[in-house]
C-alpha cells in the first residue's frame, strides 16, 4: 500500500516489530478518511434529499394538473391545451438544458399553457423543481408515486387498487362489461367516476364519441381532497361546469359555445366564472368573465387581443396558431351573450 512504498523510498526506518502494526493503522486511517462519507458530505446528502422532496411538494401542487403527477402530461389538460404540455418521461436530459428549463419555469413560454411562476416562487424553488423533475421523471423515470399521500388528501390510496389496471393502461377502458371480472367491473366504475379526472383515459381500444373530452374540472366521486358542499354534499366546484341556459343564441354566439365547452371552459369554467377546481389551482385564477366591474371596461377588439395572443404573466396561451379568426369571434359574441355584454 501508499505507506509501505513512501517507507521503502526514504529508506525510513521503524522498530521491527511495530512497524507492521503502525503501518496497518494508519493505512486504516486513511481507508477512513478517503472512504468513509464525512460529515460534511452526509450534510450534502441530507440538503440534496430535502431539496429533492422540496422540488416534488411543490411539482405536485402546481405542476401535476398539466404535466402529470408522474411526469407523463397524460392529463385531462393535455386534451384541451395546444400545444399539449411537455411530456418529461420522454425528453431527454441531453435534449433540454437545466438552463432552458430554469428559465421557462421563471419567465414562462410564450404562446403556449405555460406561465411564468417567478410571480409564486422564488429562485431556490424553481431550482428544486426543476431538479426535481429532470431527476425523477427525465433522468430516473420514476413515476413520483408519492404524490398520493395522505398530506396530499389521499389517505390508504391503496383502496383504490381496483382502478389502477385502468389508470396504468394495462386494461382498455371500453373494454366490453361482458369481459371483465367482477373486480375489474367495481374497478371500472371506480375509474370512471373518480381518476378519471387527473389521470384522463389512459387507454382506449376505439376512439369515438363515446370519448369525447369534456370540459368537466372537478375530481368526480367528491375525492377526500375536494371541497364538499354541506347542504348538497356536492363538489363546490361542480356548479361551474354547468353552462347558462341561454334560450336564444344568435347563431355566430351558439358555435362560440361549442368551442367555449370544448377549449375554453376547462381553465375559465363553463359558466364563465373561473371558479372551478382547475380555475382554483391557477394563479392568478382566470378571470371572471361575469363581473360588471371588469368586463365594463372590455371591448371586442381588447378580448380579440387576448384570446389571439395570450396574457403575460398568467395562464392565458395565445390560441392564435390553434382557432382561426371566425372561430375567435364566435367565442366573444357567446362571451358577449352568456356572460357580460361586449361593446
Amino acid at each position: 500500500m501508499y505507506l509501505n512504498n513512501l517507507f521503502k523510498q526514504n529508506n525510513w526506518q521503524l522498530h521491527p516489530v511495530k512497524s507492521q502494526t503502525f503501518l496497518t493503522w494508519i493505512n486504516l486511517l486513511l481507508i477512513v478518511l478517503f472512504f468513509t462519507p464525512s460529515a460534511a458530505q452526509s450534510q450534502v446528502s441530507s440538503n440534496n434529499s430535502r431539496t429533492h422532496e422540496q422540488g416534488r411538494e411543490i411539482y405536485n401542487y402546481r405542476c401535476y394538473f398539466c404535466h402529470g403527477y408522474s411526469g407523463d402530461a397524460k392529463t385531462l389538460t393535455s386534451s384541451y391545451v395546444s400545444p399539449a404540455p411537455r411530456n418529461f418521461k420522454q425528453t431527454k436530459l441531453s435534449d433540454l438544458s437545466r438552463k432552458k428549463m430554469l428559465y421557462v419555469v421563471t419567465n414562462g413560454k410564450p404562446d403556449t399553457a405555460m406561465t411564468a411562476f417567478s410571480r409564486v416562487l422564488n429562485s431556490n424553488e424553481i431550482s428544486s423543481v426543476v431538479d426535481f423533475i429532470r431527476t425523477e421523471f427525465m433522468q430516473n423515470k420514476q413515476s413520483n408515486s408519492r404524490y398520493h399521500t395522505t398530506e396530499n388528501g389521499w389517505p390508504n390510496h391503496q383502496r383504490y387498487a381496483s382502478a389502477f389496471p385502468f389508470a396504468t393502461g394495462k386494461i382498455a377502458l371500453d373494454s366490453a362489461w361482458s369481459k371483465l371480472s367482477p373486480k375489474q367491473m367495481a374497478g371500472k366504475r371506480l375509474y370512471l367516476t373518480s381518476c378519471i379526472s387527473c389521470h384522463d383515459r389512459a387507454k382506449v381500444n376505439n376512439e369515438g364519441d363515446i370519448w369525447k373530452k369534456q370540459s368537466i374540472s372537478y375530481p368526480r366521486n367528491n375525492y377526500s381532497h375536494t371541497k364538499i358542499d354541506a347542504v348538497s354534499s356536492a363538489s363546490i366546484y361542480a356548479k361551474h361546469d354547468i353552462s347558462p341556459n341561454i334560450k336564444q343564441l344568435s347563431n355566430p354566439a351558439k358555435y362560440g359555445k361549442k368551442i367555449w365547452l370544448d377549449n375554453c371552459a376547462f381553465c375559465h369554467a363553463a359558466d364563465g366564472s373561473g371558479q372551478n377546481w382547475i380555475g382554483s389551482f391557477l394563479e392568478p385564477n382566470p378571470r371572471d368573465l361575469r363581473q360588471a366591474t371588469f368586463m365594463k371596461n372590455m371591448t371586442r377588439e381588447k378580448l380579440r387581443l387576448r384570446i389571439k395572443n395570450g396574457l403575460k404573466n398568467t395562464s392565458m396561451p395565445a390560441w392564435k396558431n390553434v382557432l382561426s379568426n371566425e372561430q375567435i369571434e364566435q367565442i366573444i359574441s357567446y362571451i358577449s351573450e352568456a356572460f357580460h355584454p361586449i361593446q
